[in-house]
């Protein structure tokens, strides 16, 4: 089981009384926040970067970080919304969650 499998496990999701919420484990809250504290301060580096007229292809390489760091997130957040709150829906006879999940995957493609 590799780490995105191991913390996304107990994930679920669902929805009660039409208000949709995510449910996400401690550790797999602990997680998230932990990975966007870091690009939050990756941000704040790079803003720094700018101030100081730093070359460009540095700072764009550092941009390029963030972007991979916030699409660590996404899958993380992806697989336990596929794990859990698709197949619940689904499991319910929900069929426009598949719609809303290709729109998903559509906006994270971009």
């Amino acid at each position: 089981m590799d780490e995105l499998e191991k913390i996304t496990d107990n994930d679920s999701c669902c929805s009660i009384n039409s208000e949709r919420k995510s449910h996400h484990s401690p550790e797999v809250k602990k997680n998230l926040t932990s990975r966007l504290n870091r690009i939050e301060g990756q941000i704040r580096g790079i803003k720094g970067l700018i101030e100081k007229d730093t070359y460009c292809d540095d700072v764009i390489t550092q941009i390029s970080a963030v972007q991979s760091a916030l699409n660590g997130v996404s899958k993380i957040l992806l697989e336990g919304h596929l794990k859990h709150c698709i197949v619940e829906r689904v499991q319910e006879g929900d069929q426009e969650v598949i719609d809303e999940l290709l729109t998903t995957i559509k906006r994270l493609m971009k």
